[in-house]
C-alpha cells in the first residue's frame, strides 16, 4: 500500500455544495469518508495548505459533523496538518467516523507524513479542483494529478499496473 489521497467529486447540489469521497493512506492504514462541504470550503483548504507551514507550529485544521452524539451527525471529518518539528517536517492527520451504532460503526484515524513542498501542492491541487472542472484529485507526496472523470482516473490507475 503507497501513501495517498484520493478525492472523487460526485454529483450533488453544485455549485453551492459538494459530496466528496476521501480515501486516504499512509501505506500502513487506509480509511475512507463521504462527506458533503460548501464548495468554497475547498477554496479555504487551498488557501490554508498553499501557505503551510507559517510558522515553526504550525497547525491547520478542519472538522465537518461532530463525534457528539447529542449533534445528531451522520459522521465526523477531520482533516489536521501540522508541523512535527522546528525544521518543519510536517504531517497529516485523519479522522474519518461513521457515527453508526454498534457492531456497525466505522472510525479510522492516522497519519501521514510529508515535506510541505507537497502539502503546498496539495493545496494548488484543490484550487484547481474548486473549479469543479474535474472529479477526481489524486496527491501523493511525490505526485499530484487532476482527472476529469472517475473513468479516466480508473483508466489511468489500470495503465499504472
Amino acid at each position: 500500500m503507497s501513501t495517498y489521497i484520493r478525492v472523487v467529486r460526485l454529483p450533488y447540489e453544485e455549485p453551492f455544495n459538494l459530496n466528496l469521497v476521501m480515501t486516504a493512506s499512509n501505506g500502513n492504514v487506509r480509511g475512507r469518508s463521504e462527506f458533503y462541504v460548501g464548495a468554497s470550503e475547498l477554496i479555504c483548504w487551498a488557501d490554508g495548505l498553499e501557505a503551510f507551514p507559517q510558522h515553526a507550529r504550525s497547525v491547520l485544521l478542519w472538522e465537518i459533523g461532530s463525534e457528539r452524539p447529542e449533534d445528531r451527525w451522520a459522521y465526523y471529518f477531520r482533516l489536521r496538518v501540522f508541523t512535527v518539528d522546528a525544521q518543519g517536517h510536517s504531517a497529516i492527520q485523519f479522522k474519518f467516523n461513521n457515527n453508526w451504532d454498534l457492531p456497525d460503526r466505522e472510525i479510522t484515524e492516522f497519519c501521514l507524513r510529508s515535506d510541505p513542498a507537497p502539502i503546498n501542492r496539495l493545496g494548488q491541487l484543490f484550487r484547481v479542483f474548486a473549479n469543479m472542472q474535474h472529479e477526481v484529485l489524486e496527491w501523493s507526496p511525490t505526485s499530484g494529478r487532476l482527472f476529469a472523470s472517475i473513468e479516466d482516473a480508473e483508466q489511468e490507475f489500470a495503465s499504472d499496473r
